[in-house]
């Protein structure tokens, strides 16, 4: 269904419907909107994180909670990090918001939205939601969507782009339809090389490129690929990518294309101008640090993909006062790329000594996993939390943050500064 956007006054900020973002003046309305004003104070977000861009504000959007605002046009907003201490699972109110392009889509209606599936197929398809939910049985799988930009603000040098904390990352239950059924109902053709995936927002001028992403047809037909219409139990929010969204577990977000309308199949490696995403944007130094030293550029790149295994600590705050003497309990997520995590390990010392944490419960191998570890502290003063996981591949996080231009992938070890009196 659809309803229009109400435009309230600043105490109230925003309230819509699920279906409905902005209305028909889309987001140029923004600029004379609550927003404007909201952005102008510069809410302080409680976080003690200053970047060079400027202050964080917390700004309410429709069918969110608050949150860190990175940019309006297109909505770039970030999870306040004290969200994550509040369980693995990250609710829907509160998951954050990416996109590429500012023409993003105001409103869909369900009754008339269509998926094509396109290029080497024995069987072009226009699936409407329905054609989807019927397609076969439904599947579940608790996922981390993770921004290849996570934590950019911390690199040093700095680099360019979205001046991003902790937060932009969320855990949720996706439910839907493998992508490997779709495959199977068009009939993929022989010489088949790559899948292609474009969503519903578009770009404002022709010079600009689509936002299309690419998946290896072997990877496109991995069982845990999905196409999912549900998060949390509930309708995909509109800003998370009503009514489907590309799900690709165990790799970066900017694979997990919202609001998708469009699966090419091709003979291949995509590339061209709608290819921008692919072969410019979001590529790594193709060594195996996937890093270079700071302020130089790789010889050689390639598209970035998984997840690496990271940790942090989410019931302390930088610059908190802990008491001494007393049984505290740490607590934290982990997670990586799907591999499965092996250890997490903490140090209230700085790093002098470390001692494991006790996982939780499991809820999928591409999940957050929380942790907790009952500590104490002996004398007073200032101290360093640190906290660091490692999984079953052996892969461990560094102890110095690895770096490249484009500020992806951080996992560095975290540490968390805090006074014990």
């Amino acid at each position: 269904m659809n309803s229009d956007l109400n435009f309230l006054n600043p105490s109230e900020r925003f309230v819509s419907s699920r279906r409905r973002f902005v209305g028909g003046a889309g987001l140029l309305a923004l600029a004379a909107s609550p927003l404007a004003a909201l952005a102008a104070r510069g809410l302080d977000t409680g976080e003690g994180v200053t970047f060079a861009n400027g202050p964080r504000p917390l700004l309410k959007y429709p069918g969110k909670r608050p949150l860190i605002s990175v940019t309006t046009r297109p909505p770039h907003l970030e999870t306040p990090f004290e969200v994550f201490n509040e369980g693995p699972i990250t609710a829907n109110d509160a998951f954050f918001v990416r996109y590429h392009l500012a023409n993003i889509p105001t409103s869909v209606d369900p009754a008339t939205y269509r998926l094509a599936v396109k290029g080497l197929v024995s069987t072009p398809l226009s699936l409407s939601l329905d054609d989807l939910k019927g397609l076969a049985e439904p599947v579940e799988i608790v996922a981390v969507n993770q921004c290849s930009g996570n934590s950019r603000g911390y690199s040093s040098p700095r680099v360019f782009g979205a001046q991003l904390a902790n937060g932009a990352m969320g855990n949720a239950r996706w439910v839907g339809v493998p992508l490997k059924k779709v495959l199977e109902k068009a009939g993929i053709a022989a010489g088949a090389k790559q899948v292609t995936f474009n969503g519903l927002d578009t770009p404002v001028l022709p010079s600009t490129p689509d936002f299309r992403k690419a998946l290896d047809v072997e990877h496109a037909l991995h069982s845990d690929v999905m196409l999912a219409w549900s998060m949390n139990g509930e309708a995909l929010p509109f800003l998370n990518g009503y009514p489907i969204k590309l799900i690709v577990p165990g790799y970066f977000g900017t694979y997990w294309v919202k609001h998708l309308s469009e699966i090419e199949v091709i003979d291949h490696t995509f590339d061209g101008h709608d290819a921008f995403f692919m072969t410019t944007a979001y590529r790594m130094p193709d060594n195996d640090c996937q890093c270079v030293a700071p302020g130089t550029t790789a010889a050689k790149t390639r598209p970035i993909s998984t997840l690496p295994v990271r940790s942090f600590i989410t019931s302390v705050v930088a610059g908190g006062v802990l008491p001494v003497g007393r049984r505290l309990d740490l607590k934290g997520i982990a997670f990586d790329s799907g591999a499965g995590l092996k250890t997490v390990e903490v140090s209230i010392d700085g790093g002098q000594s470390w001692r494991t944490a006790n996982l939780g419960a499991d809820l999928g191998r591409y999940s957050f996993r929380e942790w907790r570890l009952p500590i104490s502290f002996a004398k007073r003063g200032r101290t360093l939390l640190m906290v660091r996981a490692s999984n079953q591949q052996g892969e461990v996080q560094p102890a110095t943050a690895d770096w490249n231009p484009g500020g992806y992938r951080r996992h560095v070890i975290e540490s968390t500064a805090v006074t014990v009196v």
